[in-house]
């Protein structure tokens, strides 16, 4: 089994773990940035500046996501919205981004190291995350492109399907051992790949 107690927010040494072949990939994800903005998207301006100042529009719809050039968005309530950083992108200018936005009846706020990110892949990613959380996984119920708040055994995740076999999962920063915990307790029954640290896209 995988030694949880290395170095890292919760993960790994890269490598293969157990024996045959690995139909899994667990892997940390590095989020150099992340947002939580807050407003009513109804307020004539305040989707607007958001886009405006962050480079994303809003996804409106539950559960779904959106892509910019710089940021990915996700849905997490009806006036909530989780804004990460993509890959190495400059980081916007939050002085300018929050009194926009405060001037649209809004909030930005910085959660920047608050949150962890892994990465679960490869053609028994659905099943693993079905041992550890009560969501349905099937491609049908859980598209490409949408995202759900549960848990992962005993910890709140923010689960988002960014491939048919391809999941990333948030937690708070305080959980990050315990999730990481969960996931290669799950895999352990099986082989499986743990892939060098990545940038989240």
């Amino acid at each position: 089994m995988a030694d949880s107690s290395v170095s890292g927010i919760g993960s790994t040494p890269p490598g293969r773990y157990g024996t045959g072949k690995a139909r899994l990939v667990l892997g940390e994800l590095t989020l150099a940035g992340a947002w939580n903005v807050q407003g009513k998207p109804e307020h004539p301006t305040f989707a607007d500046e958001v886009h405006a100042m962050m480079g994303v529009r809003l996804p409106l719809q539950p559960n779904t996501m959106s892509r910019g050039d710089a940021l990915a968005a996700f849905w997490l309530g009806p006036e909530s919205w989780l804004l990460v950083l993509r890959g190495a992108s400059p980081r916007p200018d939050l002085s300018a981004a929050r009194a926009s936005i405060h001037a649209a009846k809004g909030a930005l706020f910085d959660v920047s190291a608050g949150r962890v990110a892994y990465a679960v892949t490869g053609a028994r990613a659905a099943a693993l995350l079905a041992t550890r959380c009560p969501l349905d996984f099937h491609a049908a119920t859980f598209p490409v492109a949408t995202c759900a708040q549960s848990l992962l055994g005993h910890v709140g995740a923010l689960y988002y399907r960014r491939g048919p076999e391809d999941f990333v999962l948030m937690v708070a920063r305080s959980y990050a051992r315990d999730a990481w915990h969960a996931l290669y307790v799950s895999a352990a029954s099986e082989a499986y790949d743990v892939a060098p640290t990545a940038m989240f896209e």
